[in-house]
């Protein structure tokens, strides 16, 4: 049709368009991975994150009782030539308290990331996660319980520090979506680490330069090699790896220094085949009854 000036007007349209943004026209439904279902959209994902950073604090105000005692406490950062068999761990000395946390899937959801994910499944993609940490700095959002905690302790005088496998190119932005999501400031060098171009991903060099200047009295994660790269180091089957964190000296840190928040949709807790994952001795198979 034409309007009164004679500008012509096309009225075929059924429905407005999407706002400009605002996702994609697809021929189906996209269908969400349980996985991603359950930490980024169900309650349940939320309520055990709360109860990670709740337990957080309450370990956190014992150290701070701790240091205001006089007692002598040790860092949970495992010492140069230790094993997962036989940690050790160095004291404090007069170091000033601080707690260390991974950012992705422990203090950020990257809501944004795992949205194109789940629209367009795809093989991991490095050059795409490199653009994602440069431009998604406002789609992500704070791990529940998170900021709360995190501006808690530092009303207590703990530092927080992140250490992350993002990419040093990408610290602006980094720090920007860390203090956006609300989880305060991250200062490179000091209170954010991040892994340099071409470096290997483990943290425990980070770790330990950390240490020379700050007593680490907690850690934060949701990936083992958050806490050691020695669970990563590929000389353990899955289920010896498994039985490394409950079999072990390191099972008393679970909760008291070492605090893990789940992620089912990446990362190293995801391999192993059937008979890994389901003991020889407990497995069951079904037989139906016979009909008479």
């Amino acid at each position: 049709m034409k309007t009164e000036n004679g500008t012509a007007v096309i009225t075929s349209l059924t429905a407005l368009p999407p706002p400009s943004g605002t996702g994609r026209a697809t021929g189906k439904p996209v269908t969400v991975p349980p996985e991603m279902q359950y930490l980024y959209g169900s309650g349940e994902g939320s309520a055990i994150s709360l109860q990670a950073y709740r337990g957080l604090w309450n370990f956190l105000r014992n150290e701070i009782g701790y240091r205001r005692d006089k007692s002598e406490i040790s860092s949970v950062v495992m010492s140069r030539g230790s094993t997962l068999a036989s940690p050790k761990f160095d004291l404090c000395g007069k170091r000033k308290l601080a707690v260390v946390l991974d950012v992705d899937e422990t203090a950020l959801l990257n809501l944004g990331f795992e949205y194109e994910a789940a629209a367009n499944p795809a093989a991991y993609d490095q050059t795409k996660w490199s653009r994602w940490e440069a431009t998604g700095v406002n789609k992500v959002v704070a791990v529940p319980g998170a900021a709360d905690t995190l501006a808690a302790a530092r009303g207590e005088g703990i530092t927080v520090i992140f250490n992350s496998n993002r990419s040093s190119a990408s610290a602006v932005e980094t720090a920007a979506a860390i203090q956006g999501a609300g989880l305060g400031p991250a200062v490179l060098g000091d209170t954010l680490w991040l892994r340099d171009d071409g470096a290997p991903s483990g943290k425990d060099e980070r770790r330990w330069k950390i240490s020379e200047t700050y007593c680490v009295v907690a850690m934060v994660g949701d990936q083992l090699g958050d806490f050691s790269d020695l669970f990563n180091t590929g000389e353990y089957s899955v289920g010896m790896r498994r039985n490394m964190t409950s079999e072990s000296l390191l099972a008393t840190l679970w909760g008291a220094g070492w605090f893990v928040l789940p992620n089912p949709v990446y990362g190293s807790a995801l391999h192993g085949g059937l008979d890994d994952v389901f003991p020889k001795d407990k497995q069951w198979a079904d037989v139906p009854e016979e009909k008479n």
